[in-house]
């Protein structure tokens, strides 16, 4: 007992000291408290979503999924093969080209009508906060911070770390111009030594002027926020961005719901809809989507094509890792929407995007 009783409290010591390093980022406070405390969507000490949210889907528990994960067979989760990945030369894309290029999971780069933008850059090579406990796929985590030019405005959806990443934010610390991301999520920033006139919050249903002809607009998603043991307590956000050419939607995490339709109806036209589609499980179906839905949502969006993301990087679920770009392009057979599926770090020209896919999960054992 007297040895149980001292691991116990090492464990706390530890665990104490260990969520007080700066990768775990700082809890909102202050004005910037105060600022979240007037959102609508704050309820109860904590942002909420617009619909009820179970943790967990009805019929699943805590104790059976742990049990699966730890005592089921489960499938190849992780690949034997490196994954294809092209080392694409960003210092010296023309200024003047419309292109994304995807790195893997939901981390992406998007260069059009003369704007650069970056998207929850993950490029440490781990989605953990604990070291060596989620590490990228051999192959797909070829880029560094080193390999980007000067960065317009860099968004985050949500703080969770596989979409913000302590590591890869601080190296590019001396390159961004522009954060946007969602209420609270500046307080991280700030603590990693971002200056706060660098950063601008956002609430859902909002708009922002990035230049002439430049909108960024927010939407709701359907998931949640967290680096430590407290949940939302920071916004977790999708966009849509309008350029003088093009409308693209920024998804995010989510669970399927009826925002998709709202921005639907609400834009005429969505050229791309970049939507997360990995990871999910039906246990937790509520705030990641199925690849039944990721079409629906394509769908609701009236998009013209999709960007699948949020896979081939990294294993946080129990489906096996090729899974989710297999299945949706099956499902999309009948009333196909067309896909864009690229190889990691493969120009997509955004004027004629389908050109870039490839179905090259299937050489990859």
């Amino acid at each position: 007992m007297i040895f149980f009783m001292s691991f116990l409290l090492l464990l706390s010591v530890s665990t104490f000291f260990y969520i007080r390093l700066p990768k775990f980022g700082k809890a909102p406070s202050g004005a910037r408290l105060e600022r979240m405390q007037k959102s609508p969507h704050y309820k109860d000490g904590k942002f909420q979503n617009r619909h009820f949210t179970p943790t967990l889907t009805e019929g699943y528990s805590m104790l059976g999924i742990l049990k699966d994960q730890f005592f089921k067979k489960l499938p190849r989760r992780r690949p034997v093969d490196p994954i294809p990945s092209i080392k694409t030369n960003l210092l010296q894309l023309p200024a003047d080209s419309n292109v994304l290029v995807w790195f893997g999971h939901s981390s992406y780069w998007i260069q059009i009508d003369g704007k650069r933008l970056l998207i929850d850059p993950v490029f440490s090579g781990n989605a953990s906060p604990i070291p060596g406990t989620n590490t990228a796929f051999k192959g797909s985590d070829i880029y560094t911070a080193d390999d980007f030019p000067p960065v317009d405005y860099l968004l985050i959806t949500h703080d969770h770390y596989d979409h913000l990443d302590y590591e890869t934010i601080t190296a590019l610390r001396g390159k961004v111009k522009s954060v946007i991301c969602g209420l609270g999520v500046g307080a991280h920033f700030e603590h990693w030594g971002y200056e706060a006139s660098r950063i601008t919050e956002m609430d859902w249903d909002e708009t922002l002027t990035l230049d002439s002809g430049f909108l960024l607009h927010t939407a709701s998603t359907r998931h949640f926020s967290g680096r430590g043991f407290i949940r939302n307590n920071t916004l977790w956000l999708s966009y849509i961005l309008q350029t003088p050419s093009q409308t693209i939607y920024l998804g995010g995490d989510s669970g399927y719901d009826t925002h998709f339709a709202e921005i639907g109806s609400r834009f005429d036209s969505i050229d791309l809809a970049i939507l997360e589609n990995g990871q999910y499980n039906k246990a937790w179906q509520a705030i990641h989507m199925l690849p039944p839905e990721v079409l629906q949502a394509g769908k609701d969006l009236k998009a013209r094509r999709i960007l699948p993301v949020h896979s081939s990087k990294f294993m946080l679920a129990q489906h096996p890792w090729d899974e989710p770009l297999k299945e949706l392009t099956r499902l999309n057979k009948e009333n196909p929407v067309p896909l864009i599926t690229p190889v990691i770090g493969a120009l997509v020209y955004l004027d004629h995007p389908t050109t870039a896919s490839s179905p090259w999960w299937e050489q990859v054992q």
